[in-house]
């Protein structure tokens, strides 16, 4: 069976946006040639499941190729219908059907890129495996929290923290089967 993992950063106090959903506190660590594990993490990934609001802002600032980029399946969860874009497809349904369908396949690790909404949604249906974090040196007191209230308790287990000389620390859990 596949795993689907999440790979975020988010600032000491939870937060993965500012308010407005601004992400700028993330340049705080931008370091040229330091990735933080991306490209070796997305080396073991064939699938992406992504909030429409998190695509819209990474298609803006980045572009489609990010995540796009021919390798893998791309799956941005929406309520508006729109039709598919390369391997993109902008999908409507049950988000937890969608994902047990695609863990149930053959192919590489799923992950999940945010936003908050779709990663609560796949938390209170215990269907993340594991959790990479990144924790950005920074309090930003107000904003869109990573974890909600209204999920079940999930135990996990510790895999491995990483530090940067940036002031970036890394987290890897897993879930406890």
């Amino acid at each position: 069976m596949r795993k689907i993992s999440l790979f975020i950063a988010m600032s000491l106090d939870g937060y993965i946006a500012k308010p407005n959903d601004d992400l700028s506190f993330l340049k705080i660590v931008e370091k040229e040639g330091e990735d933080y594990g991306y490209k070796e993490f997305t080396d073991t990934v064939d699938t992406l499941i992504i909030g429409r609001k998190t695509y819209d802002y990474v298609l803006k600032e980045i572009g489609s190729s990010h995540y796009d980029n021919g390798l893998r399946d791309v799956y941005v969860i929406t309520r508006t219908e729109r039709p598919q874009v390369g391997r993109t497809i902008f999908y409507t349904g049950n988000i937890s059907d969608l994902v047990k369908r695609l863990k149930s396949g053959k192919g590489k690790k799923i992950y999940c890129d945010g936003g908050a909404q779709v990663i609560n949604e796949l938390l209170k249906c215990d269907l993340i495996d594991e959790f990479i974090i990144s924790v950005i040196p920074v309090l930003l007191g107000n904003g869109t929290r990573l974890f909600n209230e209204g999920r079940p308790e999930q135990p996990l287990e510790f895999i491995e923290v990483k530090t940067f000389e940036t002031g970036l620390t890394q987290l890897h859990y897993k879930r406890k089967k």
